[in-house]
């Protein structure tokens, strides 16, 4: 049976407190820092070492941007344990129950949590593309690898990659909320991210084949071209099928969050 607290009196709940406590529990925690620190570290190192190494041969014409940014193949997973912490994490140590007695209405707090977590992950990963491109690029003057930011697609590659990730972490989030366990949380997201299409592209189905272009993984792959292949999900496309796969995941975890108790 849910119970609904009443605020100290003169105490007033307002969106900015609950984003400001919100804000401040996730920098509290000290995964918040190594997470961001290796997903900038690994997308960097990966990219300039991958293009200090290449020598021009045996990637069969990978998009560029894509080659650059191998590296968030990591991103994918570092991010998304920090957003299944940041909601999971708190059911694991018990902080959920004072956070649900300070807003009784609860779902603020979830749209608090997404909002700060989509405002760090962003601009975080959209720096270290900016950063990682041409740093990267100045190894592979010469190969077929070689381009510019201001070649076409480009930007919108790096720029599209950096929203696809922060997209990725708010549904990881949302998994998170729904799960109400790191473990299976995290399980949930690698089945449904990374074997699912898998499995399903085994499937000798046309139906199936157009489908799963849409699924997160393949959305994220679409948005990181900077020229899509004829296969691949348009960056439109791709963009609105991961803007619904994390509203899908919060909606759901906005109504368990108001049925179940804490």
């Amino acid at each position: 049976m849910t119970t609904t607290t009443v605020p100290a009196p003169g105490y007033r709940i307002t969106p900015a407190r609950v984003l400001r406590s919100e804000w401040h529990k996730l920098w509290t925690l000290r995964s918040t820092s190594i997470n961001l620190a290796a997903t900038t570290a690994l997308t960097l190192g990966m990219g300039v070492g991958i293009s200090a190494a290449y020598d021009g041969t045996g990637e069969g014409g990978l998009d560029t941007v894509v080659f650059v940014l191998l590296g968030t193949q990591f991103a994918t997973v570092n991010l998304a344990v920090l957003g299944i912490l940041a909601t999971a994490g708190e059911y694991s140590t018990g902080q959920i129950r004072a956070t649900m007695t300070a807003v009784p209405t609860r779902l603020p707090v979830l749209w608090s949590k997404a909002a700060v977590l989509a405002a760090i992950t962003f601009p975080l990963c959209l720096w270290t593309n900016l950063l990682t491109f041409p740093l990267a690029q100045s190894f592979l003057t010469g190969t077929d690898q070689s381009a510019a930011l201001g070649d076409p697609g480009v930007l919108r590659g790096l720029t599209g990659n950096a929203a696809a990730l922060t997209l990725l972490a708010v549904m990881a989030l949302g998994l998170g909320a729904l799960a109400r366990s790191v473990p299976m949380a995290t399980g949930a997201y690698i089945g449904l991210v990374m074997i699912l299409p898998e499995v399903l592209r085994m499937l000798p189905y046309d139906i199936v084949t157009d489908t799963v272009r849409y699924f997160p993984a393949k959305a994220l792959e679409s948005l990181t071209a900077a020229q899509p292949l004829p296969d691949q999900a348009t960056p439109a496309a791709a963009l609105l099928a991961l803007t619904l796969w994390a509203a899908a995941s919060l909606a759901a975890a906005a109504t368990f969050l108001r049925r179940r108790d804490v």
